[in-house]
């Protein structure tokens, strides 16, 4: 789907490694270097006519965010990805709203993001941490939220779609719980906002966080959602150029109503601007398509590999494009350099979810993520090349 519309895919290799970082379509870097070639300069800082297109293209990718993920464009803060965004939320304004002894809900199949930040809070102010026990399948369900959550329960953190099992959970449900039991809900939407639908206030979100490289936008811009009442007691992380109205001798500052007071100093410009562009093509496509062909190619995957005697797969019910396998007796990055022998790119390692090894008893696997410009052919050759892996050291040796 839309192959042609990535020059990089002119070259001969399969790319599955879609959840690390995804392909740019020309469309992406041409507007980039449009800023670049006719337009560059500064934001909010000029009043000369490239200072004014520039403001406009910039101040427009906001209303672009609010239209594609269902947010007022005013809650939309440009950040440098998914993890700045989550920092901004725990050391932003957790910190200042939390307790000692309030507890956060997280679960071990995170990302490294999610988990660390809540950590180095405990740690400065002594909130508690409690994981949420996963399900066979290594999902996680509303139910087992709820045997979690005491009168102490806080703020509840997870992601949407995970980067490794690749489950899809009921944000919907468990924010409209939250909602009920004034619970803080937050949202990685890293692995789900590129791949499917995604409703900030539907959901009943309070802050949603994600990044522009894992949606054919570029990398070193993201974006953190909250709602906007929250955003009027959340302190910024940095202070500077752009983000106030003044400061005098005498110690006295005003900042700037959000987002601005969350964006000091000069932004990623031509990112802000390419990740605009990223959404609108993805818009063009649409969401619902993309997800669709996402599970035709993983379902398509999986009725072919499963036959596979020394394959071990992690997750056959996940309703996304993340297939986690591992070749018995093999280890993972092993696989990994011999399939970049058939010019076949996964990732392999522990995805920066170090602690679901205590949920699936080993630390690496390979993963198979696909987007939408993924191919039945590229299924084709990964299987073709796993029956062949009886010959794999042959090969990395």
């Amino acid at each position: 789907m839309n192959r042609d519309d990535f020059p990089i895919l002119s070259q001969d290799f399969v790319y599955f490694d879609n959840g690390a970082t995804t392909l740019k379509p020309q469309c992406v870097l041409d507007k980039m270097n449009d800023y670049y070639d006719y337009h560059t300069s500064n934001i909010h800082r000029g009043d000369y006519d490239f200072a004014i297109k520039t403001n406009e293209e910039y101040d427009r990718v906001r209303s672009l965010i609010g239209q594609f993920i269902n947010a007022n464009p005013e809650e939309c803060i440009y950040t440098s990805g998914t993890t700045m965004s989550i920092n901004m939320v725990v050391f932003g304004y957790m910190k200042y709203h939390l307790q000692k002894g309030d507890e956060v809900l997280l679960n071990k199949a995170e990302h490294a993001s999610n988990i660390l930040p809540w950590i180095r809070l405990s740690e400065e102010i002594g909130i508690v941490i409690k994981y949420v026990p996963l399900n066979e399948d290594y999902s996680l369900s509303l139910d087992a939220i709820k045997t979690c959550v005491t009168d102490r329960t806080k703020v509840i953190s997870l992601a949407h779609v995970t980067n490794v099992i690749g489950d899809v959970r009921d944000v919907e449900a468990i924010g409209d719980y939250c909602h009920q039991n004034h619970i803080l809900f937050h949202v990685d939407g890293a692995q789900s906002v590129p791949h499917l639908p995604v409703d900030f206030k539907k959901c009943h979100m309070d802050f949603l966080s994600f990044s522009g490289h894992k949606m054919c936008g570029p990398t070193g811009v993201g974006v953190l959602v909250g709602r906007k009442e929250l955003l009027k007691d959340m302190h910024p992380l940095c202070y500077g150029g752009g983000m106030n109205s003044f400061f005098e001798e005498d110690g006295s500052y005003e900042l700037k109503d959000s987002p601005i007071r969350f964006e000091a100093g000069t932004p990623p410009v031509a990112e802000v601007i390419g990740l605009g562009k990223a959404i609108e093509y993805l818009m063009e496509i649409g969401m619902d398509k993309i997800h669709e062909h996402e599970i035709e190619l993983k379902k398509y995957l999986l009725d072919q590999i499963q036959d596979i005697p020394n394959v071990i797969l992690y997750n056959k019910n996940s309703q996304s494009g993340i297939l986690s396998f591992n070749l018995d007796g093999v280890f993972a990055q092993d696989v990994s350099i011999y399939l970049n022998h058939y010019h076949i790119y996964v990732r392999a390692g522990n995805h920066c979810a170090k602690m679901l090894k205590d949920e699936l008893k080993i630390k690496n696997t390979v993963r198979v993520s696909v987007y939408f410009y993924n191919s039945f052919e590229d299924v084709d050759r990964l299987v073709e090349a796993l029956k062949n892996s009886k010959d794999i050291f042959k090969v990395v040796l």
